[in-house]
């Protein structure tokens, strides 16, 4: 994993590891497969998603990312955005 600064674009991996049998996964769904930037890198982290299990956990960046809220909700007004603590293991450069 290379990293990623701010102003990234960066898309929310399409990948649904709870259909897979028991997971814990950080990521909301209506984020997975979407486009969002980069606003800032929070740290390294151990990823919850192992420690939730008691698995041995690797230490992976954390990452604001900032999502159009007209893009995931229609009804929502163009220019509003939210912002998701996402991990970069979920991360790839659009």
């Amino acid at each position: 994993m290379s990293g990623f600064a701010p102003g990234t674009r960066v898309r929310v991996r399409d990948a649904w590891p709870e259909l897979e049998g028991p997971a814990h996964v950080r990521t909301p769904h209506y984020v997975r497969g979407r486009t969002g930037t980069v606003l800032r890198r929070l740290g390294a982290f151990r990823n919850p998603e192992d420690l939730a299990f008691a698995r041995p956990a690797a230490t992976i960046p954390l990452y604001h990312v900032a999502f159009e809220q007209a893009e995931i909700w229609p009804e929502n007004a163009p220019g509003d955005e939210f912002l998701i603590e996402i991990y970069e293991h979920w991360l790839e450069a659009a």
